[in-house]
């Protein structure tokens, strides 16, 4: 079947005598066995819960992968995977990174005895070149967020391997619609799935999928081991969320591609980034890797004054830290999502201080490039 029906075809209940066209909430914490000396399918919500597996075969099918796993954030889902190393190891990151994953990095491995370095994985040669005996998992997004700069991840993921590390892809910008990283050659690809895989900002989670089936058994150890995973009622959200998923992000990014092109020949927009714009340095790249630019864009303003005045004064973009919504939302990347990275990482990256963070929804184009508009012409 194409995408979108596998979008609403699948096994919502597998086993359940009365065929429900939902997968049904088991809000429980425990299972009653059948004997006393052995375990049934499910135990203990933490080990395993029906609504969660229904859920985590879904992402895990749409990603093209064997197993899927689901957690209680983004955030949760990354920390699973810097707990595949171990004292010693490295992690060799792109520079250009979600502010949280930032801070984990920075704030949280080095009291693990693991070691992070930063590299721009938009260079093959540097990624080649910056690689060490201690190196285990090259961590990156692409596109990136907030600068939506484009990495070969083939390119990147060939280099790991080569040196015998795992290549991690956090693909929340894009979902498994518009790509997927574990057929370019990654081991292991994660969502913020708060974002576009729920897409109505009601779920905080996360998901890793992966096709090793040993790697899936050291995440699945991990995610039981410290008890990260998601409810089952969330997961009943996130399911209904993913339905819609391919109508939200075909609406989602028309309607980023047409804004993309307004800002692109607006006088009071120094410049734009955005990988579906013909002239965005990643464009070719893009359009081999994945379908499309997403629904996420960014664009300088001259100034933080401006940046900030735009930001309040629009009427339907709402200002927001997290993107992928059905509602477009608007942010100084710098003072909110990437507020987190540490100072000195924050001056090394030197990330713009006007630079304003768009994510776009489903509302009429008209409504929110007439918003835009009215806002940029009062700078």
């Amino acid at each position: 079947m194409k995408f979108a029906s596998r979008l609403v075809n699948f096994d919502v209940a597998p086993g359940d005598p009365y065929r429900p066209m939902a997968t049904p909430i088991y809000q429980t914490a425990t299972f009653e066995q059948v004997h006393a000396d052995s375990f049934g399918d499910y135990d203990y919500s933490r080990s395993g819960n029906p609504t969660r597996k229904v859920l985590e075969d879904q992402v895990a099918s749409l990603e093209n992968g064997t197993r899927g796993f689901c957690f209680t954030s983004g955030m949760a889902a990354i920390t699973t995977v810097t707990h595949l190393l171990k004292v010693g190891d490295e992690i060799l990151a792109d520079w250009d990174l979600y502010g949280g994953a930032s801070r984990l990095f920075a704030r949280v491995l080095n009291r693990s005895g693991i070691t992070v370095r930063y590299v721009d994985a938009s260079d093959l040669h540097s990624v080649a070149a910056s690689i060490t005996p201690a190196t285990r998992l090259i961590y990156a997004e692409s596109p990136t967020n907030p600068l939506l700069r484009v990495l070969d991840l083939k390119g990147i993921a060939d280099i790991a391997h080569a040196h015998s590390a795992l290549f991690c892809v956090d693909s929340s910008t894009m979902s498994p619609y518009l790509q997927n990283p574990l057929d370019l050659g990654a081991d292991i690809v994660l969502h913020s799935a708060t974002k576009f895989l729920c897409g109505h900002s009601d779920v905080t989670g996360g998901a890793i999928v992966v096709k090793d089936p040993a790697l899936a058994d050291e995440i699945y150890f991990l995610q039981n081991a410290e008890g990260s995973a998601l409810g089952p009622f969330d997961c009943f959200l996130l399911l209904r969320g993913l339905k819609t998923l391919k109508l939200r992000m075909d609406a989602q990014q028309s309607n980023a591609q047409a804004i993309a092109n307004f800002l692109a020949s607006h006088p009071n927009v120094p410049s734009v980034h955005y990988p579906g714009l013909p002239d965005h340095p990643g464009f070719d790249l893009q359009q081999r890797q994945a379908r499309g630019g997403g629904a996420v864009l960014s664009f300088r303003t001259g100034s933080p004054e401006a940046a900030k005045r735009i930001a309040e004064k629009t009427q339907i973009f709402r200002i927001s830290v997290s993107f992928g919504s059905v509602n477009s939302t608007i942010s100084v990347p710098v003072k909110m999502s990437h507020a987190s990275i540490p100072l000195e990482l924050r001056d090394e990256r030197a990330l713009p201080e006007d630079l304003l963070r768009l994510s776009i929804g489903i509302e009429d184009l008209g409504d929110l490039l007439g918003d835009l508009d009215k806002c940029l012409n009062e700078i």
